[in-house]
């Protein structure tokens, strides 16, 4: 059987996922992103997958029957305050299961394209809702299509699943489905939980009982720009990938990294995302046998930085990579310029940053106070999680 490239899995339903008008998770930004993937000629010649929505049973591999039909019964308890729902994050919206149900339903399209071997990368951007848990709504989250998808991924053929997920936030919703399960490494890196929501995320959070080792949290300082964050990725991300040999990477993308993001205090670039993209598309080629399916997650910057953003993910997926220093088509940059004439319109498909960084090479950091701080989190993570998997947490080549 021949394998497609890869697959993207795309309806414009997903845009029904709006929690309110001026809540921050705004689909505005999935239709952009499509726009300029589309403008660009990224997705010529690609047959997007429509996908169905999950049913109950999908929803039940990680929900609990009482969250489920809290969910279904919210839109006519409209002062329901249970479950997590009907609070300012997650406020109740029409058609809640049903929106919620399409974007689980397709994490798991892509999933089953790779189980089927149709093809070896995939990618949902409407997917990644990493927050929520099996008995409540968390962090704009309804349904956790990440774990669901890994959930059925474990049924069908595959027992070392490896999530990665780059969100400024904290995977707890992930983490927390499988942190008794050894099957399934669960690797965060994200804004120190002292100063970010969820306040989880700690390196010494690291798998109970026999799932000791399969969790790994790096949690970086804000402030942490491109080099640092990178040099963080790579001084613990490659090394745990090689020693867990996961059968699948799945990743949640998550873009609230970003310097102007308005929810989160990180400061990497749109160039910054894109080096991370090529970089787990590189670590699923070395790791995973190219097994990679990707999702979307926060981002907030819905008009300068998640189109551009997810654009680099698409065309990391497609194998199709576009220069950061490309020009935006002028019909999108005046399609957005319609919706907010205030914001400048990025014209360039980067923001001119410099990603090169420095190695981590074991050796205490000393004079630029940001390397220092990069390195006691690398140390900290490092030293918490890599003997319970056979690695030397001072050796870099490990």
């Amino acid at each position: 059987m021949s394998q497609a490239p890869a697959a993207v899995v795309w309806t414009s339903d997903y845009l029904s996922y709006k929690l309110s008008e001026d809540h921050p998770l705004d689909p505005i930004r999935l239709d952009l992103t499509m726009r300029l993937s589309r403008g660009l000629g990224l997705l010529d010649g690609v047959e997007t997958i429509r996908p169905q929505a999950a049913t109950d049973d999908d929803l039940l591999r990680i929900h609990t029957p009482a969250y489920l039909a809290a969910v279904k019964g919210a839109p006519t308890q409209l002062q329901a305050v249970n479950h997590g729902l009907g609070t300012e994050d997650n406020p109740i919206f029409e058609h809640m299961h049903e929106s919620s149900a399409l974007l689980t339903g397709g994490s798991l399209a892509a999933a089953r394209e790779i189980a089927a071997g149709r093809t070896r990368r995939a990618v949902s951007l409407g997917g990644g809702l990493h927050h929520a848990m099996a008995d409540a709504a968390s962090g704009f989250c309804v349904y956790n299509d990440p774990a669901i998808a890994i959930s059925w991924l474990l049924d069908h053929g595959y027992d070392r699943i490896a999530y990665v997920d780059v969100d400024v936030h904290h995977g707890d919703g992930v983490q927390a489905a499988f942190v008794h399960d050894p099957r399934v490494l669960t690797l965060s890196l994200h804004q120190h939980p002292a100063t970010l929501w969820p306040g989880t995320g700690w390196p010494q959070e690291v798998g109970r009982g026999e799932a000791a080792g399969s969790t790994v949290n790096l949690p970086l300082m804000p402030g942490t720009d491109d080099q640092s964050w990178l040099r963080a990725f790579h001084a613990v991300v490659p090394g745990v990938l090689r020693a867990f040999r996961p059968q699948v990477l799945v990743t949640q993308c998550g873009v609230d990294t970003h310097r102007e993001d308005p929810l989160a205090d990180l400061r990497l670039s749109v160039d910054g995302h894109r080096a991370i993209f090529q970089a787990l598309r590189a670590l699923a080629e070395e790791t995973a046998e190219g097994r990679w399916l990707a999702m979307g997650g926060g981002g907030y910057g819905l008009l300068r930085v998640v189109p551009r953003s997810w654009t680099h993910l698409l065309a990391a997926v497609l194998d199709r990579d576009v220069a950061v220093e490309r020009q935006v088509p002028a019909d999108w940059t005046a399609h957005v310029a319609t919706l907010s004439p205030q914001v400048p319109v990025p014209t360039t498909m980067g923001d001119g940053t410099d990603v090169t960084h420095q190695p981590w090479d074991g050796v205490a950091a000393s004079g630029d106070p940001a390397t220092t701080k990069v390195d006691t989190m690398i140390r900290d993570t490092r030293r918490a999680v890599f003997p319970l998997l056979g690695l030397d947490p001072e050796d870099p080549r490990d």
